[in-house]
């Protein structure tokens, strides 16, 4: 590791910063020179920060410790180590990208500038005042999942998974139920999968038809009731339930109950989700999942629904970039691996207890804590996988602007791309010098970013929110190699740094 250093080191000081060092300097001030900047810097080869052509895999083993009945690889959509049918589409460019980022940002933000602070309240009543409107939004990209719904055996096929392990295909034995790839969304209440052909054609999709567990709920059961502002009605005494993206689009269909079979030795037999008949303004030529496997803290999600046997808590880890593999994990790791966690408190708001929000206290920069008052920070921010880019509050922004870019100063600056607005010209660069950069939760819970989340497409990827009193949002890009645990029955969100 010491030698890789050494050599990368060399590299960024002879290419990249045009540098060299005295022919009298002695071996033991060179190393020390190079114990500080390890330190300081982490040394990024670009290559590694780009997709490639192929899945490579998991870059690290899959955790030990999880049962192999709760446990299931993740991928961000739209490349080689996505499901086939999410990565033969083309992806969104980095502006469609920025501007569907924008619209969720801007709904949760609305959301909870308008949301009490009671952490202290009942979760029953804070379900009642839950805002009618849906956090998710119709975003194309994200982390990814495939589940089977339903129980017609005849509908799965065995089929090769290349994610498996280290790229290479093995082939996983068939489950009952239709292949559904669904986005992991801890900002929405409501699962929902695609129950109609879409207009481009394609089998993946699920048809209740086929599966003879499946049952709509009658207009007066409970859990009809139990969507409140997500209800929709009542169509030949059906639920009918309705979620609403901010950008207008929606879902809207039957709210049913079915198998869900989420590997060969794990199911919930009464999996309640939306069948959607409909999307209005989703674009489902270019959408890159068939569903949205919601894991809010409202009752209707999956990690409410299974809490009785998978103790309220869920995992997730995403990957660096498309061509790597990450995972998901429904229920708590044993104690022995839950130490290997930084954690913070996990924080509610009243009305909208479908959102998980920490404290963000402070931010390093090359080992040094950014100058920036504990107050800017008091609106927490909501952690959330689907959200690409942090935001954070402007004065915590443009002091890790200016940090960073000072940091820096060996590289040319670049225009800025949409909202990002520190970007760099690396033409000729092989290995960066990238400054250090950790976020500093409550109780002290501090974790550094990987390169690739502090680099998206040559830029710092955090940007700015509209004023300091708005909450921030930490978002998958800065979660990335990180497995992030949410214990929502022991109220804590917790960090393994190098997962995956």
């Amino acid at each position: 590791m010491a030698d890789a250093v050494v050599l990368l080191l060399f590299l960024v000081l002879s290419h990249s910063l045009s540098c060299s060092s005295s022919p009298t300097t002695s071996v033991p001030v060179v190393r020390a020179a190079v114990d500080d900047a390890e330190h300081e810097y982490t040394f990024v080869a670009i290559s590694s920060l780009k997709p490639k052509a192929a899945c490579t895999g998991h870059r690290v083993s899959p955790p030990h410790g999880h049962q192999n009945a709760t446990w299931l690889r993740l991928s961000l959509s739209h490349g080689p180590c996505s499901p086939p049918s999410s990565h033969r589409r083309k992806g969104p460019s980095l502006a469609e990208l920025l501007r569907q980022d924008e619209l969720r940002v801007q709904n949760i933000q609305m959301t909870l500038l308008s949301a009490g602070d009671d952490d202290n309240a009942a979760d029953d009543e804070k379900v009642k005042k839950r805002p009618a409107k849906s956090t998710t939004t119709a975003m194309e990209h994200g982390p990814v999942v495939d589940v089977n719904v339903g129980s017609a055996s005849s509908i799965s096929t065995s089929r090769i998974d290349t994610m498996a392990t280290g790229g290479g295909g093995r082939r996983r034995r068939s489950m009952p139920g239709t292949v559904q790839t669904m986005m992991v969304d801890t900002a929405s209440d409501v699962p929902w999968v695609q129950c109609h052909p879409p207009p481009t054609g394609g089998s993946r999709f699920f048809d209740p038809t086929r599966s003879p567990t499946y049952a709509p709920f009658p207009c007066g059961s409970p859990a009809c009731a139990r969507l409140g502002p997500y209800g929709n009605g009542c169509i030949n005494g059906q639920c009918q339930y309705r979620v609403t993206y901010p950008d207008g689009s929606s879902t809207l269909g039957t709210y049913s109950s079915d198998l869900l079979t989420i590997t060969r030795t794990t199911a919930v037999r009464s999996f309640q989700f939306g069948c959607s008949q409909a999307e209005q303004g989703l674009s489902q030529a270019s959408t890159s999942s068939s569903g949205t496997m919601s894991l809010g803290g409202g009752p209707e999600s999956l990690v409410s629904q299974t809490a009785a046997t998978h103790g309220n808590a869920f995992s997730y880890c995403v990957p660096p970039t498309p061509s790597d593999a990450g995972f998901f994990v429904l229920g708590k790791p044993p104690s022995s691996r839950t130490r290997t966690f930084v954690a913070t408190p996990m924080l509610r708001f009243t009305q909208a207890p479908t959102l998980y929000r920490v404290l963000l206290r402070g931010i390093t920069v090359a080992g040094q804590r950014l100058n920036v008052p504990a107050t800017v920070f008091a609106a927490g921010s909501v952690m959330d996988s689907r959200t690409a880019i942090t935001r954070l509050p402007p004065t915590a922004y443009q002091a890790l602007r200016a940090a960073f870019r000072s940091r820096m100063g060996a590289y040319r600056l670049a225009p800025p791309k949409g909202s990002l607005d520190t970007c760099y010209d690396f033409t000729g660069v092989m290995v960066v010098r990238v400054p250090r950069v950790a976020l500093v939760f409550d109780r002290n819970a501090a974790v550094e970013l990987d390169a690739s989340g502090i680099l998206l497409d040559d830029c710092l990827a955090f940007a700015p929110n509209g004023d300091d009193r708005a909450p921030g949002i930490i978002g998958n890009v800065q979660q990335q190699t990180i497995e992030v645990l949410y214990d929502v029955g022991g109220r804590s969100v917790g960090f393994r740094r190098g997962a995956c």
